[in-house]
């Protein structure tokens, strides 16, 4: 075990008080094991403090310890594990993909760990390399709910940064009738975002599916439009 692990242990276990704890299940419908945890702050604070001590490594270096605080499976590693491969966003290669890709696969049980992820290594690593965008289609049809999600959300930071909006359309197609209510926050969280710089066309979209497309996705993806035009699309 990398010596930053236990040093990190030790801290979280020094802030971890009740002051310091929020009650995390009024954000999950499905009931999770332990709902209290330490504000998001007081993570970021920790992940800051510690970082100074790896960030020196070379990247492979750092991902392996992400990667061994994932596999450990403790309270707050996966937070850690996700930023700290943020962290050293500006050496990804194309074949960090595959390491991001096994994250998602194995590491991701809940919208909130989905969405860390996506919205941040693996969507920055996407649009870093636009290339990779036709290997998350297949996400789009898994089984896996997270997945589906995450093949949406993670085109959130390209759009933002204005590309892979085709991309974006594609996958909300194969997600256009999926049935379970995280996938539609997701793939309508999506197309929001891509209607800051899209507005247009993704208004046309939109106003193409509405008939098919479940409300939830709906009422995300126009939840920025004028009124007049959230009018016409709930119509």
């Amino acid at each position: 075990m990398h010596p930053i692990i236990n040093k990190l242990q030790t801290e979280i276990e020094k802030y971890d008080i009740p002051a310091n704890r929020l009650n995390y299940q009024r954000f999950f419908k499905e009931k999770i094991e332990d709902p209290y945890g330490l504000k998001t702050s007081i993570l970021r604070l920790i992940s800051s403090r510690l970082f100074k001590d790896i960030k020196a490594l070379p990247k492979d270096e750092i991902l392996k310890i992400c990667n061994e605080l994932l596999t450990l499976n403790k309270k707050y590693f996966r937070f850690f594990a996700f930023e700290w491969a943020l962290k050293v966003s500006d050496k990804y290669e194309v074949a960090d993909f595959k390491c991001f890709e096994k994250w998602l696969n194995e590491h991701v049980n809940s919208w909130a760990s989905c969405d860390s992820l996506s919205c941040g290594a693996l969507g920055v690593l996407l649009d870093k390399f636009p290339t990779l965008f036709q290997k998350t289609k297949k996400w789009a049809k898994s089984k896996n709910r997270w997945l589906r999600r995450a093949s949406a959300v993670s085109l959130i930071i390209s759009l933002r940064n204005k590309h892979a909006l085709d991309h974006a359309f594609e996958i909300a197609n194969i997600l256009l009738i999926d049935s379970d209510d995280m996938v539609q926050k997701g793939y309508g969280w999506m197309l929001k975002e891509a209607g800051d710089n899209y507005r247009d066309e993704v208004f046309d979209y939109v106003m193409k599916h509405k008939t098919k497309m479940p409300r939830t996705a709906l009422r995300y993806a126009i939840e920025k439009f004028p009124p007049a035009m959230r009018k016409k699309a709930m119509a």
